[in-house]
């Protein structure tokens, strides 16, 4: 599609690490505030949400008007992110898509402990070396970042309906391991959970940008109302 130009939109968000990047928007959000509102606008009844990212790992619990009541995240290190399930496929030598579904087959979980995403590397190595069932030792990887989310949700209290964002909710295996660890069903989305911050965006452009409350977004097959 061509939009002819910037000037042609009527109202500009900026959101995720480069939105300071973009000098032409009207406004810069973050994307914790934008994952809230495309997930609200998706499903308003989800009152926590898991993002979970390519660099970091957020817990964000979401008022009943679709803004932040409370987050939490953890960006000092990869372990439980994009970067570290990408990692992790690498040394089982399969795409990311493989990697997820690799789990489902493991008839016990193999404990993985370490907590740095380098050293977690080095186990899992270690015990793939020792000829340990490769969806088994999956399994545990699963269940590690599924116990981080868990921690960092405990700081912001869980509160159903819980949903996941980011491209690490496509990944089959984590969603079941988190599902099963918190004892809540994982709300689904109707739309791609990877483009919630891009639709929270455009949500509240749409809003800021003049009388659109009939606005309908579509993405995809998925049409999400605004809120």
């Amino acid at each position: 599609m061509d939009w002819g130009g910037s000037g042609d939109l009527a109202y500009l968000v900026g959101t995720g690490y480069g939105r300071n990047e973009v000098p032409f928007a009207n406004e810069n959000i973050s994307e914790i505030s934008c994952h809230a509102m495309g997930v609200f606008s998706c499903d308003q009844d989800i009152k926590t949400i898991v993002d979970i990212g390519g660099q970091d790992l957020k817990g964000i619990s979401v008022a009943g008007d679709g803004t932040v009541l409370e987050f939490a995240m953890n960006d000092k290190c990869a372990a439980g992110t994009g970067r570290f399930f990408e990692a992790m496929s690498r040394v089982f030598r399969m795409d990311l898509d493989e990697f997820s579904h690799l789990s489902l087959k493991a008839r016990k979980v193999i404990p993985v402990t370490a907590q740095c995403s380098v050293f977690a590397e080095s186990e899992v190595i270690s015990l793939l070396a020792k000829k340990q069932p490769p969806s088994d030792v999956a399994a545990g990887i699963q269940a590690a970042v599924a116990k981080r989310c868990f921690t960092l949700l405990k700081r912001i209290g869980i509160r159903e309906k819980l949903t996941v964002t980011g491209g690490c909710a496509k990944n089959a295996g984590l969603m079941k391991a988190l599902g099963e660890l918190l004892r809540i069903e994982i709300a689904p989305l109707a739309i791609d959970p990877q483009l919630m911050g891009a639709l929270g965006a455009a949500v509240l452009a749409c809003r800021r940008g003049g009388n659109m409350n009939a606005v309908r977004l579509r993405v995809g097959d998925a049409t999400a109302a605004m809120p």
